[in-house]
This record gives C-alpha cells, structure tokens and sequence, in this order.
C-alpha cells in the first residue's frame, strides 16, 4: 500500500495490486496495514450509494461532535468528483477546499473529521462505498449547501443539470452556521 498526501491532512491510500493472466487481486482493506501508513481509526459502520445518472450530487455533508465521523471512501465503478472543506478553525487550510477525481483504480481517499464532504458523478451507474469512525446520528447531521459563494467551488459539470436531493439543496450556507462551527472541538 501507497500513501499520498493530497491536502491538508486528506490522504490518498493506494492498494498493491497483483496482476496475472485471469485479472489481478487487491488486498482493498486491513487495518494493519491502514495503522502502519497511520491511519488509526476504528471504523464502525460501512456505506454504499449508487448514483443511476452523471450530474448526481451527494453533500455538502458533516456531522457535530460527538458524532463526527473521519470517512474512508472508495469508488467501485464509475467517477466522482470528490471535494472537501476544512472546518477545523486552528487548521492552516481552515475555510478552504480541496478536490480529487476518485476512479476505481484510485483506491481509497481518507478524509478526517472536522470536514465537510460531497462529490458529484461524473459518470453513470457510480457505485461508492465508504467506511466511517462514528454512527450516523440524525440529530447530528449537518452540512453547507453546494453552491455556496462562499467557497465558490468550481464544479465540473453543467449546474442546470444537476440532479441533488431536495434536503441536500436546503443545507444552509456557511455564513449561517460559521460561528456555531467555530465554537466545537473536533478532537
């Protein structure tokens, strides 16, 4: 396994891959080898989401603390744009965003609590699955809606043909939950 820092604290973990004549093997997931390139988490519940059409955005989505989750996805088929927001106030990329374009070959995209995230397909029939550190709990959920100026994330894709969840386009922008956020410890 391959470990690469890709942005302040996202980490992109990259399985070996044994090649022959029938296909090849991967090892996807261990966690002792997940502890030895230091990512330490006790995942405690898996996810799936299936995406039937390109355009299909999931997020901008957190939970609070207690419930924070850290997030360890991995594309099966198809492509995602994949962004993340730091929300850590003390961190040096605080307020800012990331992205990364997570094919299946790509292997796993480790992101930490205290972050927002969301990703749009950019293909159809997307299938993502993804481990998380901490139960989802309703009465934690939050999240920033995607078309925030605020961040102005430059999303690849046509926004008149966006296909999102109606609770998705209701999230809130970071204006009005910043200080609310500022005030919780993500550790």
């Amino acid at each position: 396994m391959k470990k690469d820092i890709i942005f302040n604290d996202i980490v992109l973990i990259t399985p070996d891959i044994f090649d022959d004549k029938r296909g090849f093997f991967s090892e996807i997931y261990n966690k002792k080898s997940f502890e030895k390139l230091g990512i330490k988490n006790d995942f405690v519940q898996d996810n799936f989401s299936f995406s039937e059409n390109a355009n299909t955005l999931r997020g901008i989505h957190f939970q609070s603390p207690p419930f924070a989750q850290s997030k360890l996805i991995r594309v099966v088929s198809g492509s995602i744009f994949d962004i993340f927001i730091d929300l850590r106030k003390d961190s040096k990329t605080y307020e800012q965003y990331g992205f990364f374009n997570l094919n299946p070959e790509d292997g796993w995209l480790f992101i930490p609590k205290g972050f927002a995230h969301g990703f749009v397909t950019m293909k159809d029939k997307t299938n993502v699955i993804y481990k998380v550190d901490s139960y989802y709990n309703k009465d934690y959920e939050n999240g920033i809606k995607w078309s925030d100026d605020f961040f102005s994330i430059d999303w690849p894709i046509d926004k008149e043909k966006i296909i999102i969840s109606e609770k998705d386009s209701c999230l809130p922008l970071w204006k009005n939950i910043r200080e609310e956020i500022n005030s919780w410890s993500w550790n």
